[in-house]
């Protein structure tokens, strides 16, 4: 089950009592004080992680407590901190205060985390207020109460490039054949209900992630079909692939379809309009789709390619030129200071550590980089590199 938009109400742990409590014990006069304090409520902490791909997992659940801290005891014995709860997010999700609107972090990059919900403070116990001028006090302080709230988790998904079109234009079939993904496919409108992702290797080192939303008809902008509940989607692609479809089932104008998509685009959001597109148009195998793409090249002004994703002609030529464009677009992101977006979680940097694999010293410590030919005596110092050929001279 594929979920991009949840409503959940958290609660941090609520922190523990002080206690109030005097020492009384045999041969002890006067053992003063000895309340402990009560232990810090838990928090809940949102993390992005690769792997997870949708909100599914808060679909059935609304409330979500963390554990809260144990109060203090005699003796000067503190109570436990409850233990804080961490909730994984898809990457691109975008976290909504419910009650008042506004954004409060955008979950963009895998292990990016921060406390939504913060857990009550302990109180103090007697102890803690003992001075000399005040020897046997009596007060204590309750644990203070956790944090309560709202949220929307929406998620939008992070992808290079959107694939948009009319139903039934071939954008499902597309993704099938150049990526893993298998999305459903059928001889009708409205297949896909869900966005699908799907990644595209184009050689063993450059690859992009597509993502494939359901169709778009004219109306959308007042809730026709599907409506706009999806475009959310291709909002973070940097490149839209308009799909076109050369005999339209309804023997509607290819066309105007096309100006009808990009007003429905325009309609959500402006700078949609204003992305880099790449006009294709599908199922070349049918008669008169080369006179509908010189009547749309005439019409954008632009080239506009033509595959098929039946018999593959043009698949990789169409690929070649969104992997084009997608490495232009994340060269002008690393001159900004941005980072690129990692795809899969095979391609994240681990240390040691991170892999659960220790180390043998000899390969962890500092002798790390010794060798028959390097030796200790080579180093001039622990900070310099050994010289070259193990000569000292």
């Amino acid at each position: 089950m594929f979920v991009d938009r949840v409503i959940i109400e958290l609660q941090a742990g609520k922190g523990g009592d002080g206690c109030s409590s005097m020492r009384r014990e045999k041969y002890v006069p006067r053992g003063g004080p000895d309340g402990g304090n009560g232990g810090n409520g838990g928090s809940l902490i949102l993390e992005s992680r690769l792997g997870v791909n949708s909100l599914a997992a808060f679909a059935n659940r609304r409330m979500y407590r963390a554990p809260k801290g144990s109060p203090g005891q005699g003796a000067l014995r503190h109570g436990k901190q409850g233990n804080d709860q961490t909730l994984l997010v898809p990457p691109g999700t975008t976290v909504i205060d419910a009650e008042h609107g506004f954004v409060i972090k955008d979950l963009k990059k895998h292990g990016e985390q921060f406390v939504i919900a913060q857990g009550g403070r302990g109180g103090k116990g007697n102890a803690h207020f003992k001075s000399s001028t005040n020897r046997t006090p009596r007060e204590r302080q309750v644990g203070e109460l956790g944090e309560v709230r709202d949220i929307i988790l929406e998620l939008k998904s992070i992808a290079d490039v959107g694939l948009v079109g009319m139903p039934n234009a071939g954008k499902s079939t597309l993704l099938s054949r150049i990526s893993s993904a298998r999305p459903e496919i059928a001889d009708y409108p409205f297949t896909t209900k869900h966005p699908n992702l799907g990644i595209v290797d184009v050689s063993e080192a450059k690859s992009f992630v597509m993502a494939d939303i359901p169709g778009l008809i004219e109306g959308a902008s007042d809730g026709v079909g599907l409506g706009h509940e999806f475009l959310r989607h291709v909002e973070r692609a940097g490149l839209l692939v308009h799909l076109v479809e050369p005999m339209p089932i309804d023997s509607t104008d290819p066309v105007q379809n096309y100006n009808s998509i990009r007003s429905e685009l325009c309609e959500y959001d402006a700078s949609l309009g204003e992305r880099d597109e790449i006009v294709v148009v599908t199922k070349s195998e049918l008669e008169g789709a080369a006179d509908v793409r010189d009547a749309l090249a005439q019409s954008t002004g632009d080239e506009v390619l033509l595959i098929s994703a039946m018999t593959g002609d043009g698949l990789q030529g169409l690929m070649s030129e969104i992997m084009s464009r997608v490495d232009r677009r994340r060269k002008l992101m690393i001159e900004a200071g941005e980072e690129i977006t990692v795809l899969r979680e095979s391609d994240l940097v681990r240390t040691p550590a991170q892999q659960g694999k220790r180390l043998p010293p000899h390969l962890a410590g500092p002798t790390q980089d010794l060798s028959d030919e390097v030796q200790a005596k080579d180093f001039d110092s622990p900070s310099q590199p050994p010289k070259a050929g193990g000569d000292n001279a």
